[in-house]
């Protein structure tokens, strides 16, 4: 394995590095882009502790004002090479990244990339990047709905590692991946084994976007190694200029035990519909449920499964181009669990409240 990967960097690099044209000298860009997203959540079954669920990363706290992500981003721009480097803080990276040491807590991507042909359609990246998993993003201005999706807040945010990527003329695009495991900047302690990533995605202009998305691998050293093979897919769609629909599905396996030939596995999908008002005025409903029957991936204490639904309304306001307002509604429940005491309809509603500003020079 580590000789077929030697040789691989050594062909690539070889070819992409010797086209000695004058490109590689012209100077790049330098981009600055900054984003802050500071929220207010009620809860109305009105946890004791601030904190409302266990298995959300955002916008997360209760009766609460606060910053849920705010970062400082770099950006080198040219022809044959790019890098990102951003740092980031909010209730967000101290849920998120409580897994990582503390001096990589503060990374929201380092990473450096370069093109392989005389097309630029060929690239290797290499560091600390965003998932190709899924149609959310930690960026809550970027996504149609406040909160995130049950399979997007339980599937990787990030990833750390390398990716080769190609985008041919008719729409596609090829990504293949080495990471570090499953969600990790810095791979986990005793599992020797890198984790892998494939996507495979369309797009037509704006109108049409199919995905599908792959991780294999495992989340546990070598001693009690459990393989994970997950499969993320969605279909957006541009119905006309106002409205909008994305339907996605996730779902994963993974052994019972260390080379078992039984696997518990666990599945979400999801329906997102958002039509423009106006110029300033959007609305998006989602429906969704989340069921991880053995508590691969959501283990909620003295859970005898996990089953979830959620339905949420959310209004959003474009203040100006780069400033908006959001608010949301959304019933979420969860079944067969300790979670929750009393059972009527407010207890499962909370209402969100966002102000963000993305800015790039």
């Amino acid at each position: 394995m580590k000789q077929v990967l030697l040789l691989f960097f050594l062909l690539i690099f070889n070819h992409g590095f010797t086209q000695n044209d004058s490109i590689w000298q012209k100077k790049p860009k330098l981009n600055v882009e900054g984003f802050l997203d500071v929220y207010y959540v009620y809860d109305f079954n009105e946890p004791k502790t601030n904190y409302r669920k266990t298995f959300l990363y955002n916008h997360n706290r209760h009766n609460e004002f606060n910053l849920n992500l705010g970062y400082l981003k770099l950006n080198l721009d040219h022809q044959k090479y790019r890098a990102n480097l951003a740092f980031q803080a909010g209730t967000y990276v101290q849920d998120n990244y409580i897994n990582e040491p503390e001096g990589l807590k503060s990374i929201f991507e380092a990473n450096i990339g370069v093109s392989l042909n005389k097309n630029n359609n060929l690239w290797l990246d290499a560091g600390v990047f965003g998932s190709h998993i899924g149609f959310e993003s930690a960026i809550s201005s970027d996504n149609w709905n406040l909160t995130r999706s049950l399979l997007a807040e339980n599937s990787p945010y990030y990833l750390s590692g390398i990716k080769l990527s190609y985008q041919t003329k008719n729409n596609w695009e090829f990504n293949g991946l080495i990471i570090n495991g499953w969600q990790r900047i810095q791979r986990l302690s005793g599992n020797s084994l890198p984790s892998f990533g494939t996507q495979v995605k369309y797009v037509k202009s704006d109108r049409l976007t199919f995905n599908w998305s792959t991780f294999i691998g495992t989340d546990q050293p070598d001693s009690i190694r459990k393989m994970r093979y997950f499969n993320n897919l969605y279909a957006q769609f541009q119905v006309n200029k106002r409205l909008g629909i994305i339907t996605g599905f996730d779902i994963g396996y993974e052994q019972k035990a260390k080379h078992s030939k039984n696997y518990n596995f666990w599945y979400s999908p999801v329906v997102i519909a958002q039509y423009k008002i106006n110029k300033k005025w959007k609305t998006a409903v989602r429906l969704e449920l989340y069921q991880d029957e053995n508590k691969v991936i959501i283990n909620q204490p003295l859970n005898s499964s996990f089953y979830a639904e959620s339905a949420s309304l959310n209004f959003d306001y474009q203040i100006t181009d780069f400033i908006v307002y959001r608010v949301e509604a959304r019933y979420l429940e969860v079944k067969n669990s300790t979670i929750l005491t009393k059972y009527n309809f407010f207890d499962h509603l909370f209402i969100g409240n966002s102000l963000s500003i993305k800015l790039k020079s």
